[in-house]
């Protein structure tokens, strides 16, 4: 009869133990979940995803103001017209300064316009306060 108790005693502490990893285990994965969400919400991560893509949309739009709106005036404006292929070289070495003038007139008006709607919203945020 020990034996059965003893064996009986053996099976209910292996249940019991086989209970409270399965309770420890879901115990830790909500802890996880929990976590995990509370780094998504400190951090802001969704709206950092949000101003991403928007920003991605934003640089492309004002990339074709910039491209089909704003160049072709300056190309007019300056003698030769296709200024932004003039290549500068110096025996094997190519030096591209109206690529490098073009880069810089789009990263001018990109930052100006950054600089326009982060003033509008500053200004906005402003009145609410």
């Amino acid at each position: 009869m020990d034996t059965e108790k003893t064996e009986t005693e053996k099976t209910e502490t292996v249940e019991k133990e086989k209970e409270a990893g399965i309770i420890d285990l879901r115990k830790s994965a909500q802890g996880f979940s929990a976590e995990f969400m509370d780094f998504l919400k400190k951090y802001q991560v969704i709206g950092l995803a949000v101003a991403f893509v928007i920003g991605s949309a934003a640089s492309t739009l004002v990339t074709a103001l910039v491209k089909d709106l704003i160049m072709p005036f300056i190309g007019v404006l300056i003698p030769g017209g296709d200024w932004q292929t003039q290549v500068f070289q110096v025996g094997p070495v190519k030096f591209m300064p109206g690529d490098f003038a073009n880069a810089l007139i789009n990263f001018i008006i990109i930052a100006l316009v950054i600089f326009m709607l982060v003033k509008y919203i500053m200004k906005g945020d402003v009145k609410k306060l």
